[in-house]
Parts: structure tokens; sequence; C-alpha cells
């Protein structure tokens, strides 16, 4: 099955609207699959939580083609959006991108805390797919160090990719599946405004 086919099958499962919080731990109850935002625009991120399973999808349309979009979510380009004055900022950020290859990341947050996170690639096969394991490299409130896998999908769009996160490892750790979900939709709000910007600019160099 290719990416996109990948990207197909887990995109009918998103509601893709409204963007909230970072580490934002309210209580939620319903369903087994449970959202976690408001209704929007295609160009918002929606998150869905599916208990049973343990896992977060989420999703954003961004304009700019999966071979540039990729590089914003697994390079040291990270550092350049990822994040916000008032939250935190991603910085040292290394990776070694191929099969088996290692990345490490410093999250830096506004109130001076530094937590390191890092991990491994799976699969590293551009610009469709990315799968990667991640860390916390301290107790983290709500997971710990518990290890969890992060598949990064990238499906082509007329105006440019719909990136599709499938983040696996949330059995039994439902605080944390909440905290996370919200914060991909943040994430993923952060990575539309600077992908455009990003695209518009490329552009106008051509």
């Amino acid at each position: 099955m290719s990416g996109s086919d990948r990207a197909g099958r887990l995109s009918t499962t998103m509601r893709q609207h409204g963007a909230v919080s970072f580490m934002d731990r309210e209580a939620m109850s319903g369903r087994d699959e449970t959202q976690s935002g408001g209704r929007g625009s295609d160009r918002t991120a929606r998150a869905v939580i599916d208990r049973s399973a343990g896992t977060i999808t989420a999703a954003v349309d961004v304009a700019t083609p999966p071979e540039r979009a990729y590089r914003m979510l697994v390079t040291a380009e990270t550092e350049r959006w990822w994040g916000s004055p008032e939250t935190y900022a991603m910085r040292e950020w290394t990776a070694e991108l191929r099969p088996g290859g290692s990345w490490r990341v410093l999250v830096c947050f506004a109130d001076g805390r530094r937590f390191p996170a890092s991990g491994r690639f799976l699969e590293f096969d551009p610009p469709e797919k990315v799968v990667q394991t991640r860390a916390y490299e301290f107790d983290h409130p709500t997971l710990g160090r518990k290890q969890t896998r992060v598949t990064y999908l990238f499906e082509p769009r007329t105006r440019g990719a719909r990136v599709t996160v499938f983040h696996e490892g949330f059995a039994g750790f439902e605080a944390a599946a909440v905290e996370h979900a919200f914060g991909w939709e943040r994430v993923l709000s952060w990575l539309e405004p600077y992908a455009r910007a990003v695209n518009d600019e490329e552009r106008r160099w051509q």
C-alpha cells in the first residue's frame, strides 16, 4: 500500500477543523473516539483519539508539496516554526535521516524549563511516509518515559499536501492521549501558516 493510500485510509477517520491549546488537560468524556476541538476550516487541524486502540490521528492541509512538507517535520527546520514565545520552542534538533537513524530535540519552555525528547526512525520513505519512535528523557507527568510511535503521512493535494499524524502507544494512558491530541492540533496549527509563508516566499524566487 502506498503512502497516499495509507493517508487516505487514516484521513477518513478525521474530522478536520478547529485548533486548540497545547498541554490542555481538560477532562473529556463520551465515546471511545474523542474529538478535541471545534469546527473550522481544512487549514486548521483536528485530532481524534481512539480510546480502545490508544491512538491519536490528526491532520491538516498545507500549501506546500509533500517533498517540502516532510522536511519541516523531521529536520532542524522544526526550530523555525514548532512553538511560540508563550509556550515553548524546539532547540538543538539533530537527526540521522535514514531507517534506524536517531533523532533528538530539546524542548525549551517559556518559563525556562528544558526537556529532551528523542527516538529512532523506523521507516524513512519521503516524501510519502516517515515513522519514528518517540520518548521523553524525563518523567513526563502523564506518560513518563514510555516510548510511543509517530507516523507522518504526506498526501498530495491540488494546492499542496495533506499532513496526517498517527500517534500510537497510549493504551492505558488516557490523560496522556488527551494532552497529546491537543498538542498535535496546536502543532499542526503552527505548521499550516508557516508552510503557507514558505511556499509564498519560494514562489516569489522562482
